[in-house]
C-alpha cells in the first residue's frame, strides 16, 4: 500500500513530496460525525475513482476508475438504507450532486470512511478531491490542486494517513 500522510503542517506528503491541501472545515477529528465539517483521523484507504470524462481524459491510476454521470449522487442522509454510498438521482433521500457545474468533483477519490458497513451518523461522502483555487476548507474532505491530485493517483497512491 503506498500511503499519502496528511496532517495540518506540512498538509500532505507524499514520499519525497509535499503538496499544499485543504481538509474539513472542522478539522481533524478522531470522532467524527455526519454535518460536523470534520476530515477523519485514521488510514482511509482508497477504494476507487471516479471522474468527469467530458472535462478529462481517464486519469492515470492503480485503482478502479470510472466515469460518473449527470445522473450520479452520493446519499448523506444517515435515515436512508443508501446511507453513504453512490446513488442514482433523482432521489428522495438527501444527497450529494456529483455531475457539480465547479471543478471540485472532476476526480473524485472515494477514501474508505464509515464503508464497511456504514454506520448511521459517523459521516459519508468523505473524498479526495480538487481543491478550490484558495483551499478553503471542504466539508470534511481532503482537496488539492487538480494537477497535484493527478501526479499522486499516477504515483501509486492507495489511501491517506489523516493526522492529528
Amino acid at each position: 500500500m503506498t500511503l499519502a500522510h496528511f496532517s495540518p503542517a506540512p498538509p500532505f506528503r507524499f514520499p519525497g513530496e509535499t503538496f499544499r491541501a485543504a481538509h474539513g472545515s472542522g478539522g481533524i477529528s478522531t470522532q467524527k460525525q455526519e454535518g460536523d465539517g470534520a476530515t477523519p483521523a485514521g488510514i482511509l484507504p482508497l477504494r476507487r475513482l471516479l471522474y468527469r470524462a467530458d472535462r478529462l481524459g481517464k486519469p492515470k491510476c492503480h485503482l478502479p476508475i470510472e466515469p460518473i454521470a449527470p445522473t450520479d449522487g452520493w446519499c448523506d442522509d444517515p435515515t436512508s438504507q443508501a446511507y453513504n454510498t453512490q446513488i442514482t438521482l433523482p432521489a428522495a433521500a438527501h444527497h450529494e450532486e456529483l455531475w457539480r457545474r465547479d471543478s471540485l468533483y472532476d476526480i473524485i477519490g472515494v477514501l474508505g470512511w464509515n464503508d464497511a458497513p456504514p454506520q448511521r451518523g459517523r459521516g459519508s461522502a468523505i473524498f479526495l478531491h480538487v481543491a478550490r483555487p484558495d483551499y478553503a476548507p471542504t466539508e470534511g474532505c481532503i482537496a488539492l490542486a487538480l494537477f497535484d491530485l493527478l501526479h499522486i493517483l499516477a504515483g501509486g497512491v492507495t489511501g491517506i494517513q489523516v493526522e492529528t
